[in-house]
């Protein structure tokens, strides 16, 4: 009999993995083309620019991820903060 933790899950084997993630840039790359094609009604110039969503959409990851980083040194606890018993 098999035990739990000997289960494949679909993750397991990097070639879904890389499809996963080919199959993810495809979609970037063709959103991406698609923002020639789509007109766009604008309220800042600068959403007029080729791929000014992409882009921001990225910045926007990145310094969430930085922000989380921080955040993380300030609101981190030890590894035993609910084992402790203060008395």
């Amino acid at each position: 009999m098999k035990n739990e933790s000997d289960k494949q899950h679909v993750f397991d084997n990097p070639r879904n993995v890389r499809l996963v993630v080919r199959v993810l840039i495809v979609c970037c790359v063709i959103l991406l083309l698609a923002d020639l094609v789509i007109h766009r009604h604008v309220d800042n110039p600068l959403e007029a620019l080729f791929g000014f969503y992409a882009f921001y959409g990225f910045v926007a990851c990145v310094v969430l991820v930085l922000l989380a980083k921080e955040m993380r040194k300030v609101l981190m606890r030890n590894e035993d903060y609910y084992d402790s018993v203060d008395d």
